[in-house]
Formats: C-alpha cells, sequence, structure tokens
C-alpha cells in the first residue's frame, strides 16, 4: 500500500497505525487494528512528510523535510497547518516529544555529513541546541523523560544527554557505537529499552538504559526505517521498511512510551 518512501510510524489512542507516502509521495495513509489501509490526508503542496508523532493532546505532528518545517494536523477535520517554519533547518527529520509536549527535532544535512538538534516549545519558538553533528536522525526521549538519545546514521552512533525538568540538555555522551549498518528511527519501551532500526541489516536493536546490546529482532526486509509501539497492550511494535514498502510487526514484554503517553495522566502514571 505505501511506496519505498515509506516512514514515519505513529499510532493513534483508538490504535489505527498512520505513516507516510501511501500509494504515492506527500500523503499520509491509516491502516486500522483489522489490517484495512486508506489514504488519510494529502500533504499542502510542496511538503514532504518523514516522522509523524502525536502529541499527549492528540494532534499529529509530521516532520517536512522539504519544506523545512513541522506540519500539524487536525485529527477530525484533517486540516494541516504550520507548527514551526524555521529556515535555518537542513530537513527535519525525526521527532521526539515529552509528556509535557516539548519537541525535540533531528535535522540532518546529508550531502555534507552533518547535523543539527533542535528543541521546539509548545509555542512554535525553536531552539538550536548543537550544530556540527554526525547525520543527526532517530531521536527519542527514555520513559522517566531525563534521558535525550539522538543517533548519526552515518556514523553509527548514538548519544546521551541529561534531560532537566526545564527540558534542557547536558552530559552529553556516546551511549552505544555499532561497527556496521546504518540507524534510524528510534523508540523507548517504559523500562527504559531503547529499540534502534539497523537500517541495511533489517534487524531491531534493543539496548538496555545501560547501553547492552540485549538482543535483535530479524525482520524480513533490509532497510526498515522506523519504529513504533501500538495495539491494545502497546507491546505490538511496527516497522515501516522503504524495500518492500511495508509494515512488519512484532510482539515484546513491555508496552513502548509513544503508547503509554496516551494513558499517562502525569509523567509517570499510567491509567
Amino acid at each position: 500500500m505505501f511506496t519505498t518512501g515509506i516512514e514515519g510510524p505513529a499510532c493513534d489512542a483508538m490504535g489505527n497505525l498512520y505513516a507516510v507516502n501511501f500509494s504515492t509521495k506527500h500523503t499520509i495513509g491509516k491502516v486500522t487494528p483489522d489490517g484495512e489501509g486508506s489514504l488519510f490526508l494529502q500533504l499542502p503542496e510542496g511538503a514532504t512528510g518523514n516522522a509523524i508523532r502525536f502529541s499527549r493532546s492528540g494532534t499529529m505532528y509530521i516532520a517536512d523535510y522539504t519544506g523545512h518545517r513541522i506540519l500539524k494536523a487536525d485529527m477530525t477535520t484533517k486540516e494541516v497547518s504550520v507548527f514551526v517554519h524555521e529556515p535555518a533547518m537542513n530537513q527535519p527529520n525525526d521527532l521526539a516529544v515529552t509528556w509535557k509536549e516539548t519537541w525535540f527535532a533531528s535535522d540532518p544535512n546529508w550531502k555534507q555529513g552533518d547535523g543539527q538538534l533542535w528543541r521546539i516549545d509548545r509555542n512554535g519558538r525553536c531552539v538550536l541546541l548543537e550544530a556540527g553533528m554526525g547525520t543527526t536522525n532517530g531521536i527519542e526521549v527514555s520513559s522517566d523523560e531525563r534521558t535525550l538519545y539522538v543517533n548519526e546514521t552515518v556514523q553509527r552512533r548514538i548519544w546521551k544527554y541529561d534531560l532537566s525538568e526545564r527540558d534542557e540538555i547536558s552530559n552529553k555522551r556516546l551511549f552505544y557505537e555499532f561497527a556496521d549498518y546504518g540507524l534510524d528511527g528510534m523508540r523507548c519501551d517504559m523500562t527504559g529499552n531503547l529499540y534502534v532500526t539497523r537500517y541495511g541489516k533489517g534487524t531491531i536493536a534493543v539496548l538496555s538504559p545501560d547501553g547492552l546490546l540485549v538482543r535483535e529482532v530479524a525482520l524480513t526486509g533490509k532497510l526498515c526505517t522506523n519504529v513504533t509501539f501500538g495495539g491494545a497492550d502497546g507491546c505490538t511494535c511496527y516497522v515501516t521498511v522503504a524495500d518492500t514498502g511495508a509494515i512488519e510487526s512484532f510482539r515484546t514484554d513491555i508496552p513502548g512510551r509513544c503508547w503509554a503517553l496516551w494513558k499517562q495522566d502525569n509523567g509517570n502514571k499510567i491509567k
């Protein structure tokens, strides 16, 4: 149902799964829990979606890498508007969000082989947190919201930052470095494990909060681009795979943090 540009999976509170590039570019597709796929919305002219993330309040946010902006979509009216337009962004790639709805965006420059890291406040104010990084790509906030993870695709590194209550970063250190294959999207589960797409290898690497490789989950396709959690209990992992234009899934024992945001009435308590 999707093109080879499939990316950015995200589930809503009802368990519907969304991803970019449904049938053609510049679209977002919807797949119900029963597996029925359909076109959800057409993006505005000039927009190309990459990552999709939901805020806790239920609004869909889309990284538009050709428009140098972050879009948001009303799930009822399907009206798409601009949340952030920042000309200094190379091409916003992936998004992470806190319970308080502070956003973080990776921003690679593929031609130059470097990248940037941004924080975006609820009112849309952008702050450049770091420049001169590698090709920044996957990004995620830990389950306790004390850590921000950012990976670099080409350099195959994952960096770890301390995250303050004011969503400021500090104490950058290397969390994990792979010897081969690229890295793409990442998500955390509720015990702090980090799920990392190994682009080209066709696996999801699961890393413990201490930076140990717990296991790797083999997929059918090789070019896995991103991962998210959903299902009735939050323990189904959905993976977008570019070389097949498909979404693969596998089960885990621990629900994902992105799913748990729908269930929380504060930063740590699940209803």
